[in-house]
């Protein structure tokens, strides 16, 4: 292991003709890319960038909420992030009468911001390599055991120890924080990570939607993008600064830094770093885990394809189903979209074949040293021959969840039940079990239109009889799926099941468990439940092969591939990115700029489109010439750019900083021709979509009215 990380420490080599490849760890900063951050241009120190002992830019930066990245921008506790990622959080505090989503919002004052119940911002504190703890954990955990029936039981105990040991001893000494342990280069080094969380996070505002999400999924992954992609929220605390669950009495938070923001734009060359938390890349697989990824999402792209159809009928026909199932529509509809660019972008560019290449020459390397194959050779086949006997029930098992599991009527009850079970297990009897949990079940009718899910059922349950093994049918009530009338079949379940809303389900959890559990829409749940569980063991059979393959591998390649840049796949961890603007061409005689205007909103409004349609006091302005102060030096207002760093999804909300750390722009989006990304970065091809922080403040002043916002922000011209 200590040559292992040896071949990381070394791997800054050569790194600078790779500069705008690469989501790298912050820890390893000054070791690793200290040289390149400042011949691309960077004006700041390593530990300006990251710090344990004094206040630095990651201090600003957030995950927010389940899958996104924000940043402060004020010492009020001031937050912005993408109007994608505060989505959720908005239509949940949407009504028919009050439509934040669609309206937009602005808080005139701090009691005006919205509690946002159930969302939360983290922090790092800090992040430690403690590799060595581990390795010696399992080093004396073999060594003690050898020769014993379980010993990679043993040995797997003793490292769960070692780390639960470390994990304690970090949140003793840092009080409020959750200290976690994460692997990187397949589990070839383990990082303690402490965070701190702040659960008071209210709603400040937002542009409406046909700003913060323009062009809609017609437009997403694609350039150029005219989005103001944003949205801003605030941090409460309690009086120590600490966190605190929500209360009046919280005060806005006060961050170690915020990001200053500069209004001196952008040209072609210029220094970009994002930092952000980056959540899954598959730089590491191999052809046939690819090959893999690309059968499982085409069952995705299907079935999704059929319910998203469906959704998008209701949410035309009635504004208020449309307010309803948005966010369930933008949430299926972005990974739909980029699943059928990344098969195009594989098959263009030759994605598994020269992954099969590289894995030629790899295997030639260590085959041509005896050492090399002891500890690499059989990498490849236990990864491959694992992934080939998983597949056929990883494949099964994802039609199944992404049909009979997607409709939603059947799920209630289960969760129903699930909360309950949790709520026993504290001591409280089954009935004030049942009542806690169906309150907060309860809350899943505010977005529920049980016509709509009745359309869905029915459509899905034949989309998986079409395109499932009669093997993996389901036996509802001891009835043959091949032959069942599907249509009769949902008539009669959502017909005389109680949990087709909140009234009716509140006399069936009143009359107590078994109630419950004989509902129809329960007793499908378990039917079905029953086809899953048979399925899913023989998709996962193999992973703990593959697992030690996969670490094998990845230790091999840092070995075969020493003094080239190398980082290890994103998990959600914060890692920082750098590169330049940067325009690109997309294919023979076409070329783009590297920014987009306000005038390229005008061009594609559309008002018969919902996704192109443009506010008329956006137009007041455009025709008034009202912009403020935030024309570029062109005499235009920008609104999107590019830049070539390395994101992927998490990044969304990811601050763009200039060479100075000052906030130049958002993260929102990656481009189509290279949605192979995540596998393998295309240097020529490969940008990042961002909108310009100029046009996120006009969008607040001189759009939103909410001009006092700017007072408590710091800005640089």
């Amino acid at each position: 292991m200590k040559k292992i990380l040896a071949i990381f420490a070394a791997l800054a080599i050569g790194v600078s003709a790779f500069a705008d490849e690469g989501m790298w760890m912050l820890p390893l900063l000054q070791k690793m890319n200290s040289k390149q951050l400042i011949q691309l241009g960077c004006r700041l120190t390593p530990d300006q960038i990251y710090s344990i002992n004094h206040s630095s830019l990651k201090d600003a930066i957030v995950q927010f909420g389940g899958g996104c990245t924000g940043e402060i921008i004020s010492e009020n506790g001031l937050l912005i992030t993408n109007h994608h990622c505060g989505y959720s959080s908005i239509q949940g505090l949407s009504t028919d009468e009050h439509n934040y989503l669609e309206d937009g919002y602005w808080a005139m004052d701090k009691s005006q911001e919205l509690p946002v119940p159930g969302l939360s911002v983290t922090f790092l504190v800090s992040m430690t390599d403690v590799t060595p703890v581990i390795e010696k954990a399992e080093k004396e955990a073999r060594k003690q055991f050898k020769g014993s029936e379980d010993l990679e039981d043993q040995v797997a105990k003793a490292v769960r120890q070692a780390g639960e040991a470390l994990r304690k001893a970090a949140e003793k000494d840092n009080p409020n924080t959750r200290a976690v342990l994460e692997d990187f280069y397949n589990d070839n080094v383990q990082y303690l990570i402490i965070y701190k969380t702040y659960r008071d996070v209210r709603f400040v505002g937002a542009p409406p939607a046909s700003m913060g999400k323009f062009g809609g999924e017609t437009d997403n992954w694609m350039w150029p993008r005219h989005t103001c992609d944003f949205s801003m929220f605030r941090v409460y605390a309690g009086a120590d600064n600490e966190p605190a669950a929500y209360s009046a009495d919280n005060v806005p938070f006060t961050p170690k830094q915020s990001l200053k923001i500069s209004l001196r734009g952008y040209k072609d060359g210029d220094y970009t770093m994002i930092m952000g938390y980056p959540g899954s890349t598959q730089r590491f697989q191999t052809a046939e885990q690819l090959k893999t990824m690309v059968e499982s999402n085409n069952i995705g792209v299907k079935a999704r394809t059929l319910r998203q159809d469906i959704m998008w009928e209701a949410m035309e026909a009635d504004p208020s189903v449309r307010l309803k199932y948005a966010n369930k529509y933008a949430g299926s509809a972005n990974g739909w979209k980029k699943w059928q660019g990344e098969d195009l972008a594989f098959k263009k560019l030759n994605i598994i074949g020269r992954e099969e290449q590289k894995e030629a020459d790899f295997t030639k390397w260590v085959n041509a040293k005896n050492s090399r194959k002891e500890k690499y050779g059989k990498a490849l086949e236990d990864i491959n021959s694992g992934v080939v006997a998983d597949r056929q029930a990883g494949l099964d098992a994802r039609l199944f969840i992404e049909s009979l599991m997607r409709i939603e009527l059947t799920s209630i009850p289960a969760q129903l039940i699930g909360q309950a079970m949790r709520e026993i297990s504290t001591g409280k009897d089954t009935a004030a079990a049942l009542q806690a949990a169906f309150e907060r079940v309860k809350g899943t009718y505010k977005d529920y239109y049980e016509p709509l899910d009745r359309k869905e059922a029915s459509a899905l349950m034949k989309f998986y009889r079409e395109n499932a093994t009669p093997d993996n049918y389901p036996s509802f009530g001891g009835k043959d799926f091949a032959t069942l009338d599907i249509d009769a079949f949902v008539k009669d379940l959502f017909d005389s099941s109680a949990f087709t809303s909140a009234e009716k389900a509140e006399g069936t959890v009143a009359a107590g468990l078994a109630a419950i559990q004989a509902d129809p829409a329960y007793v499908f749940y378990n039917d079905a439940l029953a086809v899953l569980m048979k399925i899913y063991p023989a998709s996962s059979a193999h992973a703990g092969q593959i697992a030690a393959g996969s670490k094998a591998f990845a230790a091999g390649l840092m070995e075969w591939k020493k003094g080239e840049p190398s980082y290890p796949d994103a998990n959600f961890t914060m890692r920082l990115t750098y590169g330049t603007v940067k325009p690109y061409s997309p294919k023979d005689g076409i070329s783009y700029w590297n920014h987009t205007t306000l005038a390229g909103v005008f061009e594609k409004e559309d008002p018969d489109n919902y996704e192109f349609r443009v506010p008329a006091k956006l137009k007041t302005l455009w025709e008034n010439k009202d912009f403020g102060n935030y024309l570029d030096k062109d005499g235009t207002l920008h609104t999107c750019f590019l830049s070539n760093n390395d994101i992927t999804g998490g990044n969304s909300g990811s601050p763009v900083l200039d060479a100075d750390g000052c906030l130049i722009g958002l993260a929102f989006d990656g481009n189509w021709e290279s949605m192979s990304s995540d596998v393998m970065f295309e240097p020529d091809l490969q940008r990042c979509i961002n909108v310009d922080i100029r046009y996120v403040l006009f969008m607040i002043d001189r759009f939103g009215g909410a001009g006092y916002l700017l007072d408590e922000m710091t800005f640089v011209k």
